[in-house]
């Protein structure tokens, strides 16, 4: 007797991932060269469920948002989790997480998921010094930075990176066929093409160089892509974005987003990007500048991910110059040491003025810390060095951010974007800074 043959299972395909503008920021934004506004509203839609945006995207680093459930995640508004491709290569495996069923389940995740390139971790073990990373190591040779860098743990070159475990030393290559692979294994929806990140102390002759090795691994990691796509029918369908570099120069930033935004892969005909992420080198007070740059020239029915931003006043900067999603780590990381927001300014949780002070560490804040306990209480926690200060803490500041930018998205629908702007910087930071920050964003 004949077999009938199994069916045969779609391919994962780019139409299971979206995005539509539902709405527009007409004051308070900032207009590109066709004088359309840059800032946004709309709906990233995703295998695992719809991401209303501009949102933002707590970190789960090794597959956890440091301290708290997935369930509390989901509780404080977190739409989404964003997880370190570099650091669960090397723990737990992405085979493992694979073998699991991909990030979400792993994590016990039902929501959209993220994981980055690895690309940033990678270059951070290079050439660096305090916060800044460089990959030429002909720079910065002070005796000074000579002492900071100690042993260089990361080799970039034409292919890739080379690099050591800062686990155990062992020796790991990452090109950008290997990123998509283990990215692929993880399972997220939207994963991020490997990108060289540098660093404002670069010349601007090794930006030239960087952004254009970066643009050879894009289309690299285009091709690799869809290879994975196509052998990997049993998994949903995965969102590649594109990183777009080039530090504090407009016709970098420009050319590489313009790049990006026309490429497509070398062997795997039609593929191109689903989405696109800022990356690299951004000085503060240029950030609305060189993110409006970028975004001019990105097509606009594509998600733009603005990587590393948490703070209110970048938020309102980079939404008005057209991000529609960020991550970052500082929200959880200021917790666990103590560091709070608040409506009316940070707070030191672990200060003698919060030690009797009997009600919320913010009145104003509707999180379950706030609901629940008293600044007191909180104080106590940390001196006591007990772990629930982290969780109760990171659950405060996770909620305050996610909270703003779920205003913010509002204010765009109801047309009220430049009041609350002004009303919550200024509470924040102070009238004159708020006037500052408008400056910026001009109505």
């Amino acid at each position: 007797m004949n077999e009938s043959p199994a069916p045969t299972r779609p391919l994962p395909s780019p139409a299971d991932f979206g995005f539509d503008i539902a709405h527009r920021l007409e004051r308070g934004g900032v207009r590109g060269t066709g004088d359309q506004p840059l800032g946004r509203a709309g709906t990233i839609r995703t295998p695992h469920g719809d991401i209303q945006t501009p949102a933002f995207v707590p970190v789960g680093t090794k597959a956890t948002v440091k301290a708290l459930l997935p369930a509390t995640v989901r509780e404080l508004g977190g739409q989404a989790v964003l997880a370190n491709a570099y650091h669960l290569f090397l723990q737990p495996g992405s085979d493992l997480v694979d073998e699991a069923g991909g990030l979400g389940r792993f994590m016990n995740w039902d929501g959209p998921t993220f994981t980055d390139s690895g690309g940033f971790q990678v270059m951070s073990l290079g050439v660096g010094f305090k916060k800044v990373i460089s990959m030429d190591e002909n720079l910065h040779q002070s005796d000074e930075v000579i002492a900071e860098n100690k042993e260089r743990l990361a080799h970039v070159d034409e292919d890739g990176v080379t690099f050591k475990s800062f686990l155990n030393g062992d020796r790991h290559r990452f090109t950008p066929e290997v990123s998509m692979r283990i990215q692929h294994q993880l399972g997220a929806d939207i994963i991020f093409a490997f990108d060289e990140c540098t660093t404002l102390f670069n010349t601007r002759r090794y930006q030239e160089d960087s952004v254009d090795r970066t643009a050879r691994w894009a289309v690299r990691c285009l091709d690799e892509h869809a290879r994975q796509t196509a052998e990997r029918a049993h998994r949903p369908y995965q969102a590649l974005f594109g990183v777009v570099q080039g530090a504090q120069y407009e016709d970098l930033r420009r050319a590489a987003a313009r790049g990006l935004a026309e490429m497509t892969g070398a062997e795997a005909d039609g593929q191109r990007f689903d989405g696109f992420g800022i990356g690299g080198a951004l000085d503060k007070s240029e950030l609305g500048t060189i993110v409006g740059w970028v975004n001019d020239e990105l097509p606009e029915n594509k998600p733009r991910h603005l990587l590393g931003i948490s703070e209110p006043d970048d938020l309102f900067v980079a939404i008005a110059a057209g991000a529609d999603t960020f991550d970052c780590v500082a929200p959880s990381r200021q917790a666990r040491g103590g560091t709070m927001y608040s409506s009316t300014g940070r707070i030191n949780a672990k200060s003698a003025a919060q030690r009797r002070r009997f009600e919320p560490l913010d009145p104003e804040c509707d999180c379950y810390t706030c609901e629940n306990y008293t600044a007191a209480y909180l104080h106590h926690l940390f001196k006591a060095k007990e772990m629930l200060a982290s969780t109760l803490a990171t659950i405060h500041n996770e909620r305050f951010i996610v909270r703003l930018v779920d205003r913010i998205r509002q204010s765009i629908i109801d047309d009220s974007f430049a009041e609350l702007r002004d009303e919550v910087l200024g509470r924040q930071y102070g009238p004159d800074f708020a006037r500052k920050t408008a400056a910026q964003s001009p109505r």
